[in-house]
C-alpha cells in the first residue's frame, strides 16, 4: 500500500479509490486472512505459555473462532489471488496497455511481484500445507457448485461496482474494459468466473492429493476433541 501513497494518481482522488482495481481487492482480503491468522496464532500462544490463564472459553473459543474465520476467508482469497495471477500475467504478456494507460508507468517489478504473483503463492501454500481438513468430493458433492455460486458471485460482483465508479468518474480501472463492449466485458466476467471455479476445483484436488480425504464423520470427531481438549476435559 506504501506504493499507492508514494506514487499518486487520478485513482486516489476517484470515487472507489484504488479499490476499483481487483488487485487491491484481492489484496485487502489476503491481509484480512493473514491478520486473522495472525491474531489466532497469538491469542493460541499467549493461552499455551501462561499458565494462569483459563483453558476454557474465552481464551479457548476467542482463538478458535480467530482459526475458523481466517480458513474461511482463506477458502475465498486464494482463488481470487490466482485467478489475479492468471488474469494479470497473461494480459501483461499480450499488452501491458490493457492493464495501465500509458501515461502511467507499470509498478517496479519488485512491486509487480508483490502485487499480483507473492499473494497467490503464499495463499496456495496456506491452503494446501497449513489449512484445516476439509470434507471434498466425493464427502461433499456440493463443494463444486458452491464454488461455482461464489465464483459467479465475486465477478458479477466486481462487474456491478466498476460500472458504479465507472457512473461517476466516467473511466475504467483497466484500459481493457473501455475497449469492450458490455456484452463483451460480460463474457470477460463470465471468464474470468470459470477460472475462479476451476482454480477452486484444483486447491480441493491437490488438496486431496497431499493430506487426502476426511470424511464428514472424521471432521466432527476432531471438532468434539477440540472443543473437549480445549475445555479441559482431558486433563
Amino acid at each position: 500500500m506504501a506504493s499507492l501513497s508514494d506514487n499518486p494518481n487520478h485513482f486516489n482522488s476517484s470515487f472507489g479509490w484504488h479499490l476499483q482495481f481487483l488487485t487491491i481487492i484481492g489484496l485487502s482480503l489476503s491481509t484480512l486472512t493473514f491478520v486473522f491468522g495472525l491474531l489466532a496464532d497469538l491469542t493460541s500462544t499467549a493461552r499455551s505459555s501462561s499458565p494462569d490463564l483459563p483453558s476454557s472459553p474465552p481464551a479457548a473459543e476467542l482463538s478458535e473462532q480467530l482459526f475458523r474465520l481466517k480458513n474461511y476467508l482463506a477458502l475465498v482469497a486464494a482463488p481470487i489471488e490466482i485467478t489475479i495471477s492468471v488474469l494479470y500475467w497473461t494480459l501483461k504478456a499480450i499488452d501491458g496497455n490493457l492493464l495501465v494507460t500509458p501515461e502511467l508507468p507499470l509498478p517496479p517489478l519488485i512491486y509487480d511481484l508483490g502485487f499480483h504473483l507473492v499473494p497467490a503463492v503464499v495463499l496456495t501454500l496456506d491452503y494446501l500445507f497449513l489449512s484445516p481438513p476439509w470434507p471434498s468430493t466425493p464427502m461433499n458433492e456440493s463443494a463444486s457448485m458452491t464454488t461455482l455460486a461464489l465464483s459467479t458471485i465475486v465477478a458479477f460482483t466486481y462487474w456491478i461496482w466498476i460500472e458504479i465508479c465507472y457512473s461517476q468518474n466516467g473511466f475504467y480501472p483497466y484500459p481493457i474494459f473501455a475497449l469492450l463492449t458490455t456484452n463483451q466485458r460480460i463474457g470477460l466476467f463470465i471468464l474470468s468466473g470459470v477460472i475462479m471455479w476451476l482454480v477452486g476445483g484444483l486447491l480441493r484436488v491437490a488438496y486431496a492429493r497431499i493430506n487426502g480425504y476426511e470424511s464428514v464423520e472424521q471432521l466432527e470427531n476432531v471438532g468434539w476433541n477440540r472443543v473437549m481438549g480445549g475445555g479441559g476435559k482431558w486433563d
